[in-house]
């Protein structure tokens, strides 16, 4: 749903940008840059779309400095200059954007335990179950299908899409975001023994999710076997992510889809995963660390490290001269078999050399 129109000088002034060109044009959302119109705002984060400006119909346009916005100019669209292009239309999209609003009614579809406590305004749709002793804060919103095992709290604002299940004992603090499908508090994966003779190592802990978390759909997060699995405040986990028993993740990182973390791992503040990372048991990632795509890591990671690769992860300049040398690999394979040769061939003369003067 749209919210009301802004100024694009109201825009400049969230954003801390600058306005070239009509500041009063009005603004009544955001679009992308192929698909704006008058009225639109849109925006360009990367020089190798420039070529899209030409034909594009928005209002404004945000750009970075050093943009050439002229042709935008003549064709009578307005500009917003900020430092960060993308993060500003995320902003303003916020703004443009109004929340949808639920109607702080539980459904008579729902099953709800008598000694559960629901807050003020709390929406329970149809065909949700809240279990013993479940206390859910003031206006959180539980779609269909949302299981709240007993014991389970859920902050103030918090939102669970459809399918979300949160097991027995676990806590959600406040704002915490769940999409359809995410699994909080399955059993961690814990058996001992070989063989025929494996016993399952019963998972008593929980999993704590703390304030302004997001977490993708189909993500699952194990409960912990004894104590506590964490996810720190403000991190934002992607879809189909993986975070086993006792892990330990910090605030404000990011995890992106089909990473794996094994269990007892600590991830440090602001570390990002990106897509399909791999984490071994009971090491440590530290702060600020960035691991790139497809990298497996199989041990600690000192706090600022960039890393990057294939089946183990290396540092990143490191892995950047490997990945130039590849395609290089037969050439150079080549000169070794020829330099192979010359030195066979000199160790040959040499020998000879010496039974002669014998």
């Amino acid at each position: 749903m749209t919210a009301a129109a802004r100024t694009l000088s109201e825009l400049a002034h969230l954003v801390g940008g600058e306005v070239v060109g009509d500041g009063g044009v009005r603004i009544w959302k955001a679009a992308s840059i192929d698909e704006a119109g008058p009225g639109d705002i849109t925006f360009l984060a990367h020089p190798r779309y420039n070529s899209l400006l030409k034909g594009c119909k928005a209002s404004a346009v945000i750009l970075s400095s050093g943009t050439d916005y002229a042709e935008l100019m003549k064709a009578g669209r307005s500009v917003l200059v900020a430092a960060q292009p993308y993060l500003a239309f995320a902003k303003i999209l916020q703004l443009l954007t109004e929340p949808p609003r639920y109607d702080g009614v539980v459904s008579d579809r729902a099953t709800v335990d008598p000694t559960a406590t629901l807050g003020d305004g709390v929406t329970v749709f149809p065909y949700v179950y809240i279990g013993k002793r479940v206390k859910v804060g003031a206006r959180a919103v539980l779609f269909p299908g949302v299981f709240l095992g007993d014991e389970v709290q859920v902050g103030d604002d918090c939102i669970l899409h459809p399918n979300v299940a949160v097991r027995e004992g676990c806590r959600l603090g406040q704002r915490v975001i769940l999409h359809a499908g995410v699994v909080i508090g399955a059993d961690g994966f814990g058996y001992a023994g070989e063989g025929g003779g494996r016993i399952k190592i019963p998972q008593v802990g929980i999993v704590e999710i703390e304030d302004d978390v997001e977490i993708g759909a189909n993500t699952t997060v194990d409960r912990a076997t004894l104590g506590r699995t964490v996810i720190g405040r403000g991190t934002k986990i992607d879809n189909l992510v993986q975070i086993a028993h006792n892990v330990v993740v910090g605030e404000h990182a990011v995890i992106a889809a089909q990473a794996g973390i094994a269990g007892s791992t600590r991830i440090g503040r602001e570390v990002v995963l990106a897509g399909q990372v791999g984490i071994v048991n009971h090491i440590e990632i530290g702060d600020r660390s960035m691991i790139g795509p497809q990298s497996g890591v199989a041990r600690s990671v000192s706090p600022g490290s960039l890393l990057s690769g294939g089946l183990e992860a290396a540092p990143h300049r490191e892995w950047l001269r490997v990945m130039t040398l590849i395609p290089q690999l037969p050439k150079i394979w080549r000169k070794v078999r020829l330099l192979e040769r010359k030195i066979s061939t000199l160790r040959r003369k040499a020998g000879k050399g010496v039974k002669d003067h014998a």
